[in-house]
């Protein structure tokens, strides 16, 4: 960055903010919290030069900071969950990935939050929306926190690593090279700021193994050995929530046994530091869902028979005998509204919710036709691979839409103020819909009364007048070079 451009930010924030020898200072936080949190966050997003847009992701980060809406860990609450101190069945944590026109995606979920009271809510991205979406942790993280700015959010906000999901095949091929892409990318998560972990090894369960015990048992190890590099990156102060995974979504439902194995072999894999590396919070389980759902040959997705059975078993164990917050349900949002109620009442801990809002954004009206088209068609030419035999149109383009998110990431987040205002509108409706029947309206006294969040300053970026940042070892808990753990 060029010393005007860094001068023109420093003009931009000066109505509202200074940069200070020492970071940011917010000198009036209502007119930080208004267009200039817009203008900041298209830079941070969409500006063509690094340093300039890395400086803007600083400023949103400094500014939540400083105005008490910072990244945290939900370790506490869930903590206090496994411990007996909130009742099981009191609510279930939603986890909302956010995919597609991210800043207004997140700014009303997070609006409809401030009118019910909710703070139990996380914000999450997986391994492999990173990439169809085109949205790295530190971008995320940026957008996410802007989001809470904005709104006038108060308290800790929780950003989460969704399905940190080890690939079998390239396991099978170079199992230390794939350990390393995961290691490399929980690396980049936590130094942009997130500080809720979800580790999914339930892709190397080994069916043929004789035993249960022999068959979660990589899932196990790998899950530890990524735990220890979580612990070894935690800033100082903060204990981040991790998962575990036993059932790979969409495959045979979890059992019982499944549960107690993983976990005792987990606990063994970690012996030797128990009392350094605090385990998993939680743990995911397939109770009969798949992601995104299933659709059929017109385009509608067929009905679901989930096991609220299985769900509430296998959470009574992780509770009872393992002291953990509960199971995960996944591949849930496309559920038929009478279905979220029955969550909390099975102890469910806490649920992944996407591509329900992503087909709001689809199927719900606001999106302009000309942008919806041009984004089929995409589909049509760069997926076709992907096509199935005897797959119909609808079936093919409800599979791959998704991946139209990063190609048409500026158009979405360009679609003007009227269709903003419908897209809104909808996802307010079914928003306020699921924080009603998953019971967490009126939580933000729990969050309060369980999860402190620490002060986790930056340095002032070399464009804005810092010192370039030298890379660190893992356990100091301070941030990579860059911020993004590359």
């Amino acid at each position: 960055m060029t010393a005007a451009p860094a001068d023109t930010l420093r003009e931009a924030l000066a109505p509202a903010a200074t940069v200070t020898a020492t970071g940011l200072t917010v000198t009036d936080p209502s007119a930080f919290r208004g267009p200039l949190t817009d203008q900041l966050v298209r830079h941070a997003v969409f500006h063509a030069d690094p340093a300039f847009r890395d400086a803007c992701r600083w400023v949103i980060w400094a500014a939540s900071q400083a105005l008490g809406c910072g990244s945290a860990s939900i370790q506490g609450l869930y903590t206090a969950r496994g411990q007996g101190e909130i009742a099981p069945t009191a609510f279930t944590v939603p986890a909302v990935n956010v995919r597609a026109a991210a800043y207004l995606t997140a700014r009303t979920v997070i609006a409809v939050a401030l009118q019910r009271e909710v703070g139990a809510l996380v914000f999450e991205i997986a391994k492999s929306e990173m990439a169809y979406t085109d949205q790295r942790p530190d971008e995320y993280t940026a957008v996410i926190l802007a989001a809470a700015l904005r709104e006038g959010w108060s308290g800790p906000v929780f950003i989460q690593g969704d399905h940190f999901q080890f690939n079998p095949a390239r396991w099978g091929a170079d199992p230390d090279a794939e350990l390393t892409g995961l290691r490399d990318l929980t690396r980049e998560a936590v130094g942009a700021g997130f500080l809720n972990v979800d580790i999914d090894a339930s892709t190397l369960v080994d069916l043929d193994q004789p035993s249960i015990p022999d068959q979660q048992r990589v899932n196990a190890q790998r899950t530890a050995d990524v735990t220890r590099l979580v612990r070894s990156l935690e800033p100082p102060g903060v204990t981040i929530s991790i998962g575990g995974e036993i059932g790979e979504v969409g495959k045979t439902n979890s059992t019982e046994a499944e549960l107690r194995a993983y976990l005792a072999e987990y606990q063994a894999a970690l012996a030797d530091e128990e009392d350094r590396y605090p385990g998993i919070s939680k743990v995911s389980i397939q109770t009969g869902t798949s992601h995104g759902g299933v659709a059929l040959p017109d385009g509608s997705i067929a009905p679901v028979a989930l096991d609220f059975d299985t769900l509430r078993r296998l959470s009574t164990v992780a509770r009872e005998e393992f002291r953990l917050a509960g199971c995960v349900q996944h591949g849930a949002s496309t559920l038929p509204e009478e279905a979220f109620g029955h969550f909390p009442a099975s102890g469910c801990a806490e649920i992944h919710l996407a591509t329900g809002f992503q087909n709001i954004l689809y199927d719900e009206g606001g999106l302009p036709a000309d942008v919806k088209a041009e984004m089929m068609a995409w589909c049509i030419a760069n997926c076709a691979d992907e096509r199935k035999p005897g797959e119909t149109n609808e079936q093919f383009l409800y599979k791959t839409r998704k991946k139209a998110l990063g190609p048409f990431k500026a158009a979405l987040w360009s679609i003007g103020p009227e269709a903003e205002a419908e897209i809104g509108a909808n996802l307010r409706s079914r928003v306020a819909l699921l924080f009603e029947r998953l019971g967490v309206d009126g939580t933000r006294e729990l969050v309060d009364r369980y999860v402190r969040p620490t002060a986790l300053p930056r340095p002032i970026p070399p464009a804005l007048g810092g010192t370039p940042r030298k890379a660190v070892e893992a356990g100091t808990g301070a941030f990579d070079d860059d911020g993004s753990g590359e």
